[in-house]
């Protein structure tokens, strides 16, 4: 486990803070020994009333300051460890995100949302975890082991053994068992857990269905049932927690006894004093905290290798995108404002699948045209769209803008091409800033011509603090057709040549519908502009209709000509449009 690239490269990156973690708190239970130690010694000292407070003045002392020293130490360690801690997981997030990052637009079809939700949520956190309670513990642990045998050694080598082996049952023989039982039971908890999560994710999802099919009583009994299945594993596992807690502690015990038995014989044969019984007794018993844990720290490896196993999984599964090996990325790239962008005999297959999304695409979209592509679910028309933007590469054929692939756009895509979808996210910050996440260096000037073109000015001028206003979670501070304006305002000061339209109307009622076409065109008008739509309002507007069915283009043409020339189209538009068509 030390070997795996979420852990290594860390530790070897700070060893330093490593070692300091280890010493400190190495040097902790050290002061804890001893307080332990001098305060036996002190203790037994003060019972055989001595003839002078000066005999046990050096003592006290000496109980005060390593109680200090131990807590001042413990105190250094807590600090040390977890700025430490934080360091790593601030590295780690940021590496899962520049995971995820590139995956962006399709990472719907290849994760669950629970697993997503679990590993952004737990895995990260259990490496933490593990650095805290299993990896510091069990190094520290094993250096007190290792001290311990070689001072009651110096006394007597035989006793050091004999006390070795008793302690080597809480150091090595009680992890090994609970590793493998809790180990187990962890497993059974994770897999379970990461199950709640991905019927949780989709509960939430879809909680209108389960509510208007009436079905909600039946979800949350099957929900309950699962969330009963997993606390019986815990419960077992917390019931074998609990005895074996009880078995180490009595382990300590034996322990005790022994050194006590010991120290008697020592002073019976005159090695040292009476008064250094308690102080060996004590010195051991205190020492239980760094010996106890191991077992608990231990048992929890399961855990943090199946949250290993889930982020490699996110690293090495990935489809073909932008930072892949084998896709030529130009960082620097120019592209020119006014190209082609061309679709030449494209075919595309999903890896491990044999069904054709796409076949024998051939399409062109010139400088300043408007396309509209209609078709069913299913036919294409998203994987289509991930084609033009790069984010996925052709199985055969190619897409290029001007005489570059797309595939080699990579972070350049901003400049190229902008993107409408059906529920552009919105984020819980500043409406400004939202706006700005087209184009940094945009001006407050700008900010203001830019919400006068998509019809938002007096929505501006009512907010409460003008662009500074809070957005809220999502942009819920907004109606549906408001927050679909102000990512067309986002793609304005984005300023790129073309804009792709991913359905977004979906959701809206059809006059808010009919009024944000209408600004998207307006607005749009100089731009190439490339329209999925799943029904035919507004396409009276574009320059071409394409109808894609089976990854092919079935219908081609211009809204007037199809309507003219082609039944099926004639169809289509009767069904969607029944007022219009019959008049």
């Amino acid at each position: 486990m030390l070997q795996d690239s979420w852990i290594r490269p860390y530790m070897r990156k700070y060893r330093g803070l490593f070692i300091g973690v280890v010493a400190i708190g190495t040097l902790t239970f050290l002061l804890s020994g001893a307080l332990m130690y001098v305060s036996g010694y002190l203790i037994t000292k003060s019972a055989t009333q001595p003839e002078s407070i000066l005999m046990v003045y050096v003592p006290t002392v000496a109980v005060r300051a390593f109680g200090i020293g131990r807590s001042v130490s413990r105190y250094l360690e807590r600090l040390t460890s977890h700025n430490l801690i934080l360091k790593i997981l601030a590295e780690m997030r940021s590496r899962l995100y520049r995971v995820l990052e590139p995956q962006a637009l399709f990472i719907r079809k290849r994760f669950k949302t629970g697993d997503m939700l679990g590993a952004l949520s737990n895995d990260i956190e259990h490496l933490q975890d593990y650095y805290l309670k299993t990896f510091f513990p069990a190094v520290v642990s094993l250096i007190m082991y290792a001290i311990i045998i070689l001072l009651i050694g110096a006394w007597s080598v035989p006793f050091a053994l004999l006390l070795g082996c008793v302690l080597a049952l809480l150091m090595f023989v009680g992890p090994l068992i609970s590793l493998l039982y809790v180990g187990a039971k962890n497993e059974q908890l994770k897999a379970g857990r990461g199950q709640l999560y991905t019927t949780f994710a989709d509960a939430i999802l879809g909680m209108g269905d389960w509510l208007f099919s009436g079905q909600s009583q039946r979800f949350i009994t099957q929900y309950e049932g699962s969330e009963q299945a997993l606390l019986v594993i815990e419960n077992k596992k917390n019931r074998f927690i609990a005895y074996r807690d009880f078995c180490s502690q009595l382990i300590l015990a034996v322990g005790v006894v022994l050194i006590i038995w010991w120290s008697n014989a020592q002073v019976g044969a005159g090695v040292f004093s009476p008064t250094l019984v308690a102080a060996f007794a004590l010195a051991l018993l205190s020492l239980g905290e760094v010996f106890l844990p191991v077992a608990g720290a231990v048992s929890e490896k399961a855990t943090y290798v199946e949250s290993l196993k889930r982020l490699h999984q996110l690293e090495d599964n990935q489809l073909p995108s932008w930072e892949e090996e084998g896709v030529a990325v130009e960082q620097n790239l120019t592209l020119p404002r006014e190209a082609t962008l061309v679709v030449e005999n494209v075919n595309f297959t999903y890896p491990n699948s044999t069904e054709q999304i796409i076949a024998d695409l051939n399409l062109s979209f010139g400088p300043g045209t408007k396309t509209a592509i209609i078709g069913r679910s299913g036919t294409g028309k998203s994987t289509l769209l991930q084609l033009l933007q790069g984010a996925l590469e052709p199985t055969s054929g190619l897409v290029s803008y001007g005489d570059t692939a797309v595939s080699q756009w990579g972070v350049n895509i901003a400049e190229v091409m902008g993107v409408l979808n059906q529920k552009a996210y919105l984020f819980d910050t500043t409406l400004a800033n939202n706006l700005r996440m087209g184009n940094q260096q945009a001006t407050d000037a700008e900010l203001t011509a830019v919400v006068q073109q998509v019809g938002l000015t007096s929505l501006v001028e009512r907010l409460p603090a003008g662009f500074k206003t809070q957005m809220r979670e999502a942009g819920e501070r907004f109606s549906g057709g408001e927050r679909q304006r102000i990512a067309l305002a986002r793609i304005l000061l984005q300023k790129t040549p073309v804009v792709v339209l991913d359905e977004p109307t979906v959701g809206l009622d059809p006059i808010t519908e009919q009024q944000l076409l209408a600004t998207m065109f307006e607005t749009l008008q100089d731009k190439t502009v490339i329209w999925v739509t799943h029904h035919l309002i507004g396409v009276e507007q574009m320059d071409k209709v394409l109808f894609l069915e089976k990854g092919k283009v079935e219908m081609s043409g211009t809204h007037v000509e199809l309507l003219a020339s082609n039944v099926r189209y004639q169809r289509l538009y009767q069904l969607d449009r029944p007022q219009i068509a019959s008049s």
